[in-house]
């Protein structure tokens, strides 16, 4: 159930570009058809940076929420919300920094770095201290199985984990809690509670990990349990409690193929971006006036396209025949840069296309956004408001 769930979001911090589109969004469209797909927008992650200036995060988040569904985002397929509208996510952050360790905050790996970095505004604040929990929070409240992340956000991954095992040990152990767990594995019927019992023998004994593999798929295939059961039995099997807060699995992600105009990791921030619905005579500007080998001063001058920062973009949007025969050209100076570019130019506009016609359908239409975003913000309202009712109870705040 919870295994195949996805999450993953953005802050809408301005216009997406097409390394946003390379690096994140071209994989949000293939896992929709795949897996239970949740995808936010982190507008209240945005106000831990830009707390001064939030005047631009409303309508950066409609624009944001359009790019997606530019790209190929399905709200058929996948769930569209923001996060400021699901309330969930700000209670189950206070709860958990209720027993979350100061030192575990404070030793993630990009508080201090962006501490050092941004110097234009003041970050010395609750709340970008805090923000690593809320990320914590954002999974956990849906208890998403998997998260799709670079190699580079694992720790942050791994803080949730971290989380999530720290909640569940406070709190996992509900009062009865080996009887309930023995009354749920007589519903597996005698052959099967046996054989579960062995492997529960075997892991605890032994420490054998496949005995829990084995444990938990017998788990899932068993018809007869709710789903406090089937979370009594995987605490049983593995010696801890009812799981109350699910441990996320990474989806690695392969980090984004697309560099920018100057031949650097393309963002804003460096100015050598192309936005996804860019307008096409502004991106054909942008190419050609980009940097190339300079060694070619002159049209007649041969140069060497792996110095030029035009050749990582062929690398994305041109075959290997059109590369081999632009390779020989600027090498025997029989082409101009010009030439060259015009490729990179008409492939990122046949990229392009099917996303301006998309994107125009909601620009022409904004009530359609607001419609997908607010069926959406119902979804997430639903799943989360389940995981906050076992929390409570787990926490002994439920009050019922």
């Amino acid at each position: 159930m919870y295994a195949d769930r996805v999450l993953s979001g953005m802050r809408p911090t301005g216009a997406l570009h097409l390394g946003h589109y390379h690096g994140v969004l071209k994989n949000w469209v293939r896992l929709q058809h795949d897996h239970s797909c949740l995808f936010f927008a982190a507008d209240w992650h945005a106000l831990t940076t830009h707390y001064e200036t939030p005047q631009t995060i409303q309508q950066n988040t409609w624009d944001m929420v359009i790019d997606w569904l530019a790209a190929g985002v399905d709200p058929k397929l996948a769930t569209i919300f923001i996060q400021s509208q699901v309330l969930e996510h700000a209670e189950l952050h206070l709860l958990l920094s209720m027993m979350m360790p100061l030192s575990w905050l404070e030793r993630v790996p990009t508080y201090k770095d962006q501490q050092a970095k941004i110097k234009d505004r003041d970050l010395s604040t609750y709340g970008f201290l805090g923000y690593p929990l809320l990320m914590s929070s954002d999974i956990l409240i849906y208890r998403a199985g998997k998260v799709p992340v670079g190699e580079d956000q694992l720790p942050h991954l791994e803080f949730t984990r971290e989380t999530a095992r720290r909640f569940n040990h406070f709190y996992g152990r509900e009062p009865d809690f080996e009887a309930k767990a023995k009354a749920a594995l007589k519903k597996l019927g005698n052959k099967n509670a046996k054989h579960f019992e062995e492997l529960r023998a075997r892991f605890q004994e032994q420490g054998e990990g496949e005995a829990v593999a084995q444990g938990r798929a017998l788990v899932a295939e068993a018809q007869s349990l709710s789903q406090a059961d089937r979370e009594r039995l995987t605490g049983y099997l593995e010696g801890t409690g009812k799981t109350i807060l699910v441990e996320p699995e990474a989806l690695l992600t392969e980090a984004s193929r697309m560099p920018g105009l100057d031949g650097q990791k393309m963002s804003k921030s460096y100015g050598n971006a192309i936005t996804l619905r860019e307008d096409g005579a502004s991106v054909a500007n942008k190419v050609k006036r980009m940097p190339t080998d300079p060694a070619r001063a002159r049209r007649t001058d041969p140069g060497e396209p792996t110095k030029c920062p035009v050749w990582a973009l062929h690398q994305v949007y041109t075959d290997g025949a059109t590369r081999e025969t632009l390779c020989q050209g600027c090498r025997t100076a029989s082409i101009g840069c010009i030439e060259c570019k015009q490729p990179v130019i008409d492939g990122i506009l046949r990229e392009q296309a099917p996303m301006r016609e998309r994107a125009q359908t909601y620009l022409d239409n904004p009530a359609l956004v607001r419609d997908i975003v607010a069926d959406g913000n119902d979804k997430a309202r639903r799943l989360a408001r389940e995981t906050m009712a076992d929390v409570r109870e787990a926490m002994g705040i439920s009050y019922r």
